[in-house]
């Protein structure tokens, strides 16, 4: 049994990854589409989440594929719940979030995120993690003003009233994706057209396939 005073002395040096027999495409060649991580990102408000659920509702139903849904929301409250809402908070919440999505990318697995995520070199830290071009940046743009209106937790309200520091969009910025693989405007399309977009991208560079 190793002592707790010889544990105490490691150092990072010490750590070394262990090397899997299976690789990515072991792991993906019986689930019959690509891993890949589809990486929404908005405004609060703006629909990321509503459109990742339907996503993942279609990729499940009709094309059988392996997903996991992974929301702002759920992760704050489990795996980075000892996080809040500053700057450095928000960049260590994403690079944790991007940790999992690189290891359910591993797997196999087509990822979807919901985060507001809104600083530019966080998301391409993510980007950078994630191997073989499978990192797919979803802007789901939607105006502020609209946002606001629609403020289904009351957010926007806390924020103006000061209740809430550092909220994104009124006083802490968001860094739109300058170059995205997909945009989608969920003021002036429906659900189900931004949703068929992000289909049609995985159709026509083979992540999934037509049943």
């Amino acid at each position: 049994m190793i002592s707790l005073s010889i544990i105490s002395r490691m150092s990072k040096s010490d750590i070394i990854p262990h090397q899997h027999h299976l690789s990515q495409p072991d792991r993906s060649v019986n689930k019959g589409h690509q891993p890949a991580v589809i990486w929404l990102t908005g405004l609060s408000g703006s629909g990321k989440s509503t459109i990742a659920n339907a996503l993942e509702e279609t990729l499940n139903h009709k094309f059988l594929a392996h997903t996991y849904l992974l929301d702002g929301d759920n992760i704050r409250k489990g795996l980075n719940s000892d996080l809040g809402f500053s700057d450095e908070d928000r960049n260590e919440n994403i690079r944790r979030i991007g940790d999992v999505a690189k290891l359910m990318v591993d797997a196999g697995l087509i990822v979807i995120t919901a985060f507001i995520s809104p600083f530019i070199e966080e998301r391409k830290k993510v980007r950078d993690l994630i191997s073989n071009g499978c990192f797919i940046e979803v802007f789901v743009d939607c105006p502020l003003e609209v946002c606001e209106k629609r403020d289904p937790k009351g957010l926007y309200q806390k924020a103006r009233d000061g209740l809430i520091p550092d909220f994104t969009g009124i006083n802490s910025p968001y860094e739109a994706p300058e170059n995205p693989e997909i945009f989608l405007n969920s003021n002036d399309l429906t659900l189900v057209q931004n949703v068929q977009t992000i289909i049609q991208y995985l159709l026509d560079r083979n992540f999934i396939s037509a049943n």
